[in-house]
């Protein structure tokens, strides 16, 4: 009974004819084929090296020093 035969695949087959129709199924085939051709256009395009960009320039200032003279005085007293 657990064993699966030609005749069950032919009668799952006939099934799933009778409920999507040919041409609902060659429809979605279709589909599917349009999305693994997107797919693979996509994954060319990642490929593909990006224009090298500017690199940007950090401003840099100098740091102010802290004055630690005042802090130790209040600690002092």
């Amino acid at each position: 009974m657990g064993a699966t035969s030609i005749w069950h695949w032919i009668i799952v087959l006939l099934i799933v004819v009778l409920l999507f129709g040919r041409g609902k199924i060659s429809e979605i085939m279709g589909d599917v084929a349009k999305g693994i051709k997107s797919f693979k256009k996509g994954m060319a395009e990642d490929e593909a090296p990006a224009p090298s960009e500017s690199p940007k320039v950090i401003e840099q200032s100098p740091v102010k020093p802290v004055e630690r003279a005042e802090a130790e005085s209040s600690k002092a007293s």
